[in-house]
């Protein structure tokens, strides 16, 4: 289309072999010499506005000045052409509207056909010897509005296919946003919790085997659920429930030696809060055996707000840049229609909030 347009809008210029013809009849001198050369100047810039404005390689319309001087020059040329040919000059008035609509591509261009249609219908009215052509009228009104909506609707297609194009950008990037997100939830939760078996099974060797191989085989198994976590989760077929993130976080902190309150039911929380609560509370857990050092943690639930406190080291610094786990957290709240906050705990560590008080 970037060849076949253009050309096909060149090929209109046949229509003007009438008024040429009837300028090459007429007597010979100075208005029939400006006549020709006006008609292919005419027919040489209404080819230049096709070439250099039509196709999708053109999107940048042209600018207001630009697109006068043009357009009064075309009106110039096709003022001299009727030196010669009379009232069948106007003709090439046509070609002066549909290039006001490539030019122009708004409403202006059927603004300036209504001018056009304008001179049509007064000059030959007022020269002595024209003859009035109302079927010229017709022609430059079918023109103008042809071309206007076959641009029109030449531009609502890019923009439909810019905005698909944007729509499939935005989902691939939304898309690794949430693997990244998952990776980072699921692995992070499960490495730490690995982490702190495999060094107490080391820890405890010696003292007590048997204590020792049963660490050992709880890391073989949270080694195996991670895995099958990174596969659910490429599936899509990955979930986390409130109820097993409650008992994972309570062997969790009896492995790593922290005195933990955990809720012993899910009861009072809605089923459309659960899976938030779920996330909320493995990233609490996380945190707290990676970063917290903490020896006492207290996790409070109700139909609203899940807490976790601690009494770790506390945040050092209150505007502190959250890391991935915290901001995949508020993503997640930010779709339940929640919100998270990092605090000071009572206990004199962490504490982390995600509830919909305030945010429904």
């Amino acid at each position: 289309m970037r060849i076949i347009g253009p050309l096909m809008g060149i090929a209109w210029l046949v229509f003007l072999i009438q008024p040429w013809i009837v300028a090459w009849d007429s007597p010979p001198g100075l208005a029939r010499s400006l006549s020709l050369l006006a008609i292919i100047g005419l027919a040489a810039s209404f080819a230049w506005v096709v070439l250099t404005q039509v196709g999708p390689q053109h999107q940048q319309r042209a600018s207001a000045r630009f697109s006068a001087l043009v357009l009064g020059g075309q009106l110039v040329l096709v003022a001299i052409s009727c030196l010669a040919t009379a009232e069948q000059g106007l003709s090439g008035i046509v070609f002066v509207c549909v290039s006001a609509v490539f030019l122009l591509r708004d409403l202006r261009a059927l603004l300036f056909a209504v001018f056009a249609v304008g001179v049509v219908i007064v000059v030959p009215r007022v020269i002595p010897g024209w003859q009035t052509d109302d079927e010229l009228i017709i022609s430059i009104a079918l023109a103008t509005f042809a071309v206007f909506g076959f641009t029109q609707l030449v531009l609502r297609n890019r923009q439909l296919q810019l905005a698909q194009d944007e729509v499939a950008v935005l989902a691939v990037e939304r898309e690794r946003e949430r693997i990244a997100r998952d990776m980072h939830d699921v692995l992070g939760h499960s490495l730490t919790v690995i982490a702190i078996k495999a060094e107490l099974a080391g820890k405890v060797f010696d003292l007590d085997p048997d204590r020792s191989r049963a660490e050992i085989a709880e890391v073989q198994a949270l080694a195996r659920t991670a895995l099958a976590d990174v596969r659910g989760m490429v599936t899509a077929t990955r979930e986390v429930t409130l109820a097993g993130e409650l008992a994972g976080a309570r062997q969790a902190f009896d492995a790593a030696g922290v005195e933990a309150e955990v809720p012993g039911t899910i009861d009072e929380v809605p089923a459309d809060l659960r899976e938030l609560f779920a996330w909320a509370l493995r990233e609490g857990t996380t945190n707290v055996l990676r970063h917290s050092a903490a020896t006492r943690v207290r996790v409070t639930m109700s139909c609203d707000t899940l807490t976790v406190d601690d009494d770790g080291y506390g945040p050092a610094v209150v505007d502190a840049v959250p890391g991935n786990g915290l901001n995949g957290l508020t993503e997640r709240a930010r779709l339940a229609r929640a919100h998270v906050a990092v605090t000071a705990s009572p206990l004199g560590g962490y504490r982390l909030v995600v509830t919909t008080k305030g945010a429904r």
